[in-house]
């Protein structure tokens, strides 16, 4: 970034004080950080996640920044179920099995508060970012290569996104906003409008690092109980790394993903300029820059 000739400043999005001084003289803010995972203390996702949007949109306010896009995830309207070209009237569910859906929801919904009482905002909500630089989903597949192991149906469907596709995506919605104030408060999925099979993108990925496929098969049912059953052991012994299953990872694993993204080709002219093909080309040269190693 320093070689970009961007302009950067640390701080914790917990701390009041230093995201009120770092929104001093804002026009945009994009607010995409967050603590991602499936498994963790409760306290530690709301404080990134929670206060720290709280944070954000009180900086907004009192240094009347003009519009705040903020980075949500589809996770928030997951209950459980498959999502099959699910839009955004979809609503919320009653309960979550990890603290990172649940406190991405609560605040998205603060964004959308925030919208009422005046800020002009707009919630991106794409689903499992990817490509070069990846240090998220990428890296915790391919260092589970030769371990992994298929959950459930072997024909759910997934839909992702390239990352320059969801840079692209937020950009719009800064340049939509700006034109047309009355998008504000509006929630967009973005993604690859690309359904494939969720087994098929994982072995892309190790194909691209030049690791062999995925082998094995786990019934959704074992997959769950596993997951519980690890969750307590992990919980009772005090044991902070991820479990190798959770709940959650199970039934995100054993459904389907894939969204109408037609209200943000609408409204924002969003269109995925690159390709999962091209992105998978694209991530195949990144990583044999580096050996095929993350």
């Amino acid at each position: 970034l320093d070689n970009m000739g961007v302009f950067q400043i640390r701080g914790d999005l917990s701390d009041s004080k230093a995201t009120l001084k770092a929104f001093d003289d804002m026009d945009a803010v994009f607010h995409v950080a967050a603590k991602p995972g499936i498994w963790g203390d409760y306290n530690d996702y709301f404080k990134a996640n929670v206060t720290g949007t709280q944070n954000v949109i009180a900086a907004c306010f009192e240094n009347n920044v003009k519009q705040l896009i903020y980075t949500s995830s589809p996770s928030v309207i997951f209950d459980e179920n498959d999502m099959e070209n699910v839009d955004e009237s979809t609503p919320y569910p009653e309960k979550y099995l990890a603290p990172y859906p649940e406190t991405k929801a609560i605040a998205e919904k603060l964004v959308r508060d925030a919208a009422k009482k005046g800020l002009k905002t707009i919630i991106i909500r794409p689903h499992l970012i990817w490509g070069p630089c990846d240090n998220h989903l990428v890296p915790g597949i391919l260092k589970r290569a030769g371990r992994l192991k298929r959950v459930g149906r072997i024909d759910d469907l997934v839909d992702t996104i390239y990352v320059d596709n969801a840079a692209d995506a937020h950009v719009l919605a800064s340049d939509k906003l700006a034109s047309n104030p009355s998008l504000s408060g509006n929630i967009y999925f973005v993604s690859q409008d690309d359904p494939v099979s969720k087994w098929d993108m994982a072995n892309a990925f190790l194909d691209a690092a030049g690791l062999p496929p995925i082998k094995g098969y786990v019934s959704a049912k074992t997959a769950y109980f596993a997951g519980a059953l690890f969750e307590v052991v992990y919980r009772f012994f005090g044991i902070q790394k991820e479990p190798p299953m959770t709940r959650f990872a199970a039934k995100e694993l054993s459904t389907s993903h894939w969204f109408d993204i037609s209200r943000a080709k609408k409204d924002l002219d969003y269109y995925p300029k690159v390709s999962t093909k091209e992105g998978i080309i694209l991530l195949r040269e990144w990583l044999s820059q580096r050996g095929g190693k993350w």
